[in-house]
């Protein structure tokens, strides 16, 4: 059983282009808190600001995700290609609509003690186990290739002029995104964090982790994220997924409320 917390905050800009989904839930504000059993899944989506339609992109690429039934690990990046196709037909066939894109990042579960991830553009996933957090996903973003290249460096990723070009993402419709996946196995009390570039950008993973630390309710951590981010002077929506691993554990109370 996961114990999972989503939140979204359109920050300071005038709408909300992010979106998160749990299970069956999609939100574009506010936040939600759920136990869930496997098999489901989970992800944050961040539409391109810059094409038409980022808003709807992420809602209704999380939407057509919803509406389906994920069962096999096996068919999972085929399962992910057909959201983007129906997405894709979709701004085709709409002219307001026409090229919308959305990055996609989020994990499948389908059996206990296992998860596979994927993603595709640049918004993230962390792992926080043992007291350490650790980056599970690569940026798929022009600064990233000239980083591993050697053409910059990490403290040029964080400034420079092209930080915002990405990869092709879900709903492209001249390049067919890259899908990253990874299997990982779970512990209990494993947190995942799923998180779109307005809180990676702005609040390094150490901050995060300091934050997964304080004996505060999840809710409430995930909370004080967004507030550091915005207090950093972040300049987009900002979505958080956590989700605990508690291998069918009740869940227990911490400070006036779940885990």
């Amino acid at each position: 059983m996961f114990y999972c917390c989503g939140i979204t905050n359109k920050g300071v800009m005038p709408h909300n282009e992010d979106a998160f989904l749990i299970g069956r839930e999609v939100r574009d504000s506010g936040s939600i808190t759920m136990n869930i059993d496997v098999p489901f899944v989970t992800a944050v989506s961040d539409g391109v600001s810059g094409e038409r339609s980022g808003e709807m992109a992420s809602r209704m690429c999380l939407g057509i995700m919803s509406g389906m039934d994920f069962l096999s690990a096996d068919t999972l990046v085929t399962d992910l290609y057909s959201v983007h196709n129906k997405l894709m037909d979709i701004g085709s066939q709409n002219p307001e609509l026409n090229n919308m894109q959305t990055t996609l990042c989020g994990f499948a579960a389908f059996e206990e003690n296992k998860i596979i991830t994927f993603n595709s553009g640049d918004s993230r996933m962390y792992l926080y186990r043992d007291d350490y957090i650790r980056q599970l996903t690569r940026d798929q973003s022009l600064v990233q290739m000239l980083y591993e290249e050697g053409s910059i460096t990490f403290a040029e990723t964080k400034t420079h002029v092209h930080r915002n070009i990405i990869c092709p993402v879900f709903g492209n419709l001249k390049a067919k995104p890259q899908v990253d996946t990874r299997e990982f196995d779970v512990m209990h009390g494993d947190i995942f964090i799923i998180c779109t570039d307005g809180l990676s950008d702005y609040v390094p993973a150490l901050e995060i982790q300091e934050t997964l630390e304080l004996p505060k309710n999840l809710e409430t951590r995930l909370e004080i994220l967004v507030k550091k981010a915005l207090e950093k002077g972040s300049q987009d929506n900002i979505t958080i997924i956590a989700a605990v691993y508690l291998e069918n554990i009740q869940p227990q109370q911490n400070d006036g409320g779940t885990i």
